[in-house]
Order: C-alpha cells, then sequence, then structure tokens
C-alpha cells in the first residue's frame, strides 16, 4: 500500500469554481495526475483490494477514467476495456442510453471488449448522479462480464449517484 494517504490525494484535488458553468464546483484532479508520487499512490489505492489473477479486465469510463483504469489494469495485469460516448469507437458496439436531468445520453462499448463470465472492475475518476457509470454497468452485464467492483476515486456524496449502482460493490477513495 501506498505511504501516500487518502486525506493526502484529496488535498491535491483541485477545486475549480463555475466550470464548466455557474454553480458547479469542479473537482480537477489534474495535480494529482501530474505528480508522479500521487499518480502512482493514486494507482496503488485503486488496485489495493486487488492482485495479478484477480480481476480479468479493467473497464474504465470516457475521459477521465481511461487514464485510471488503464494504469489500474498495468497494475493487475489484465486488459483493458474503454466505455466511450456514442459514435467513438470504430467496431461493432452495444449501446446503452441514460437520463441526464435534462435530455439523455449513450455510451457504448465494442461488442467484443468482454467475454461471458470474466471479473470486471469498473473505474472512473468521479461519481456524480450515476448515469454514466449505472449505464456502463448495464453495458458490461449485457456483454456478459460479472462486476466485482465499481471504483471512484471521488465521489460527490450529496447527488446520491451510488444508487444508479444498486447490486453492485460500490468503493470510492474520497468523498466531496
Amino acid at each position: 500500500m501506498s505511504a501516500i494517504s487518502l486525506d493526502q490525494l484529496r488535498a491535491a484535488v483541485r477545486n475549480i469554481p463555475d466550470f464548466p458553468q455557474s454553480g458547479i464546483q469542479f473537482k480537477d484532479i489534474t495535480p494529482v495526475l501530474g505528480d508522479a508520487v500521487l499518480f502512482s499512490a493514486l494507482i496503488d489505492h485503486v488496485a489495493a483490494p486487488y492482485r495479478p489473477g484477480d480481476v480479468d479486465v479493467v473497464v474504465g469510463i470516457d475521459a477521465r477514467g481511461f487514464i485510471l483504469a488503464a494504469a489500474t489494469a498495468y497494475r493487475l495485469q489484465a486488459a483493458f476495456a474503454p466505455v466511450r460516448k456514442k459514435g467513438k469507437l470504430p467496431y461493432q458496439t452495444l449501446e446503452q442510453s441514460y437520463d441526464l436531468e435534462y435530455g439523455s445520453n449513450t455510451v457504448a462499448m465494442h461488442a467484443d471488449a468482454i467475454r461471458t463470465g470474466q471479473r470486471i472492475l469498473l473505474v472512473d475518476d468521479l461519481l456524480a448522479t450515476g448515469g454514466t457509470a449505472g449505464a456502463s454497468a448495464s453495458l458490461i452485464e449485457r456483454l456478459g462480464g460479472r462486476i466485482i467492483e465499481a471504483v471512484f476515486f471521488i465521489e460527490l456524496a450529496f447527488l446520491n449517484g451510488r444508487s444508479k449502482l444498486q447490486g453492485f460493490p460500490v468503493r470510492t477513495l474520497v468523498a466531496f
């Protein structure tokens, strides 16, 4: 386990007021990513419960989730698979739509990204309302994957995103 605590990682997250729109307090993880010691510690914490062989595929959610998931997959000697926004993947895809506050969105995965029964670790940087994570979990299940855990660096607990992941183990490293 890393000598860097979760409190130290939390303290390195930069708050950007009114981004991308007024009233939003954006949680910027680039200070963590830009510091080799902090970034390595973050991946240590994400991967901590697992050893190589425990996870078959680490699935990362577009876009910052790719960074954390790919590094975690490397650490765990597992495959990596992306969940992307609709229209961004070049091969056959499965898609899952979900509702937003005003409208809807759709995410996609390659149809061959996961094989039936594979053990999946779902990773993203942020759990907010849970719409994207919930849609990603649905895609993984439709492809036959078995989610062993959904892990997030940051949770905005007041938005209750966990409610969209009922039935799945959820772990967050820091909460705001």
